[in-house]
């Protein structure tokens, strides 16, 4: 990665049945040790919540952004099972 590189961080949840709402105000309201370049909140079917985060990869020191900040698990009686994370380089915009 070259300091140019961005690297996008993505947290995916699903909240128990009926709770979707209360899981995106939940990931909406956690605050990250620093900020990222961009940070977008989606929703979709089955009360499923996605954060992702957008960082510049000097920022992130270790290779695809170990480093780097992420949000945390809901508790364990919001979630239907474990928080899904990957992380993304960018190759640029086509």
């Amino acid at each position: 990665m070259t300091d140019g590189t961005v690297v996008a961080l993505m947290w995916e949840a699903r909240a128990v049945r009926g709770r979707g709402t209360e899981l995106l105000e939940w990931a909406r309201s956690q605050e990250l040790a620093r900020e990222p370049l961009r940070r977008e909140s989606f929703r979709a079917g089955q009360d499923r919540v996605l954060v992702i985060t957008w960082w510049r990869a000097a920022d992130a020191g270790e290779a695809a952004g170990a480093g780097l900040p992420e949000l945390p698990e809901p508790a364990a009686d919001l979630i239907t099972r474990p928080v899904h994370r990957w992380r993304f380089e960018s190759l640029g915009v086509d």
